[in-house]
């Protein structure tokens, strides 16, 4: 295959390569979808125990491939990280990190049969037992999404099903979990759940069409129903992306709110810093696939030790500071279906040392109780204070751009 794309100029695959492919993809998926579609299976397969049991999910060495005809996308590889009882965790990273195939994966909703999780453990603690996501056939998925775990989807226009008023869609998770509920009793808790995120006409709204309300109204509709049951997990996936600054700190604060009311945890993604230093009390910083730094909000924002994180805190704009041109990381994001075996972010790092940046991807090391970060620079990162590494990239770009 190697040699077919030499020939042809790097990009091209053969029909011959393209069909091999395929015939090797479908194995191993249907060898998943086998496994993943098992009727009655015995739960000492998937009930688990946490390593720590003040955790509600711990991602262990995760794996979620999507098998292409032209190559295996590693779309999250070897992730592993905590979110606490209580306490929110954000997740952070350019578009195509892995950022929301982590939470599709938690869910059990990543697209298959093309995506699958391959390997490591999504341990959850449902309250009474603990489930390895990775490993629950789909039969007991049902009733764990939606009630133990719900998901705030990124927009709210196209996860509302425009043909059905909102009462219908809040009652179905009523009467989907609670099979003997009356409809008139699903009715009284949708209207409850309305008022309870804060929607002044809930009896009027609960017989609208999702059409007829705005963007912030839709988005208050998707927490009520996230929230309906009292989830032990919220994935917020960027709700906050469509809407205008008012809103959005209208939204963010009833997320806290409710969350510290129904005693739930908040897994956060999104690409607004500024919603992360307000929201999160963990943080974690994606690329690639891989999780290259984590720590508490305090540590990535004051102390940022990975190139990656530094060259995201400099490219946001800051009120009162003057610049005549906006930090922007150099270099691109390398193939996914041929990812390199040295670290994924050396070809854009300004601090890399060679040869070590060049040998095998680097480790997680831990820099105190809860700062970690995968890179084999961050020593000579830690000598700089913050303000001089924004200088010292700022006078990088500079002098790029006068070249």
């Amino acid at each position: 295959m190697k040699a077919g794309r030499e020939k042809k100029g790097g990009n091209y695959i053969s029909a011959r390569d393209t069909r091999r492919i395929s015939r090797e993809n479908r194995k191993i998926t249907d060898a998943c979808e086998k496994q993943h579609r098992r009727k009655n299976v015995p739960e000492s397969e998937y009930v688990t125990k946490m390593r720590d049991p003040g955790n509600v999910v711990e991602f262990d060495n995760v794996h979620t491939y999507f098998f292409t005809d032209i190559g295996t996308v590693k779309a999250v590889n070897g992730v592993s990280f905590e979110i606490p009882q209580g306490k929110t965790v954000g997740l952070v990273g350019e578009s195509g990190c892995g950022k929301s195939v982590t939470c599709l994966s938690l869910m059990q909703l990543v697209q298959r049969p093309q995506g699958q999780t391959v390997s490591g453990q999504i341990r959850f603690n449902a309250g009474d037992r603990v489930l390895d996501i990775a490993k629950t056939p789909a039969e007991v998925m049902t009733g764990i999404r939606g009630s133990r775990i719900s998901m705030i989807f990124q927009e709210p226009m196209t996860s509302l099903n425009p043909v059905f008023r909102i009462g219908a869609q809040i009652d179905e998770v009523f009467l989907l979990h609670n099979p003997g509920m009356k409809k008139k009793e699903a009715r009284e808790r949708s209207i409850e759940m309305l008022k309870l995120v804060n929607i002044a006409n809930a009896e009027g709204v609960y017989m609208m069409y999702p059409h007829e309300l705005s963007g912030g109204m839709r988005q208050r509709v998707m927490i009520a129903i996230a929230l309906a049951l009292r989830p032990r997990l919220i994935i917020a996936d960027e709700p906050t992306t469509a809407l205008d600054v008012t809103i959005q700190a209208q939204i963010l604060d009833l997320l806290r709110n409710l969350k510290d009311r129904i005693n739930s945890s908040i897994m956060l993604i999104t690409h607004d810093l500024g919603v992360i230093a307000e929201m999160a009390d963990f943080v974690v910083v994606m690329y690639a696939g891989r999780v290259v730094e984590k720590g508490t909000a305090e540590d990535i924002f004051y102390r940022p030790c990975h190139p990656y994180t530094i060259g995201l805190m400099e490219s946001k704009p800051v009120v009162g500071r003057h610049v005549d041109r906006l930090y922007n990381i150099p270099g691109n994001v390398p193939n996914p279906i041929n990812m390199p075996d040295y670290c994924f972010f050396r070809d854009r790092c300004k601090f890399r040392k060679e040869p070590l940046c060049g040998g095998v991807y680097p480790e997680m090391v831990r820099l105190s109780e809860t700062h970690e970060v995968a890179c084999y620079c961050s020593e000579a990162v830690l000598k700089y204070d913050r303000e001089e590494l924004f200088k010292l990239l700022g006078k990088d770009q500079a002098e790029e751009g006068k070249a």
